[in-house]
């Protein structure tokens, strides 16, 4: 099926069908910056405007399809066209949808499932390096200690990503009443 203004149309049969797009939000963020611990109070203050995810829930499945591949070997092109195409299906309902993840707006600009998704935003949680150092270094022993490498991903989303938001300036609930008012007034602009 291909998207044709506000349809789905199969190139060969010429059948159509509606489909529906929606703005599609990503909160990214590097590791620590605060998008799990977020989750709960956005996805409440947005119920019935956004559905909103945490792109981590299909990890495990994504490994598992990979055949137990480790995180580093994942076909991440198929993970970003996974949650594209459950965007599209959240769109169907007429509600947009907020991914938390660190899905970065390049690789949804460049997925084959971004012809389904309507505007896509793009907002990166952050907090300084010393800050991002001690969170990870307070996680639990099995959890992933790659600091360096997250440091280096947070300067660069800093650098790539315009709208902003420093957890270590405020609680989860303020930042996802942050997050939540950005999310409403993108919604409210045609």
């Amino acid at each position: 099926m291909e998207p044709d203004d506000g349809y789905a149309v199969c190139p060969r049969c010429g059948r159509r069908e509606e489909a529906a797009t929606a703005p599609l939000f990503v909160v990214t963020g590097a590791s620590a910056s605060g998008k799990t611990t977020i989750f709960g109070p956005l996805a409440r203050l947005l119920s019935g405007t956004c559905v909103v995810f945490d792109a981590d829930w299909l990890l495990d499945a994504a490994g598992a399809l990979a055949g137990g591949a480790p995180l580093a070997k994942l076909p991440w092109d198929a993970f970003d066209q996974t949650w594209l195409a459950v965007a599209h299906g959240v769109a169907q309902s007429g509600l947009a949808t907020v991914l938390l993840g660190t899905v970065t707006p390049d690789r949804v600009e460049s997925n084959i499932g971004r012809r389904w998704i309507g505007t896509v935003h793009s907002l990166v949680l952050d907090c300084p390096d010393d800050i991002r150092r001690k969170r990870i270094e307070a996680r639990p022993q099995w959890r992933l200690r790659d600091i360096d490498e997250q440091i280096s991903f947070g300067h660069w989303l800093r650098n790539s990503i315009v709208n902003r938001v420093d957890t270590s300036q405020c609680s989860p609930e303020e930042a996802s009443a942050e997050i939540a008012r950005w999310v409403k007034a993108r919604l409210a602009t045609p």
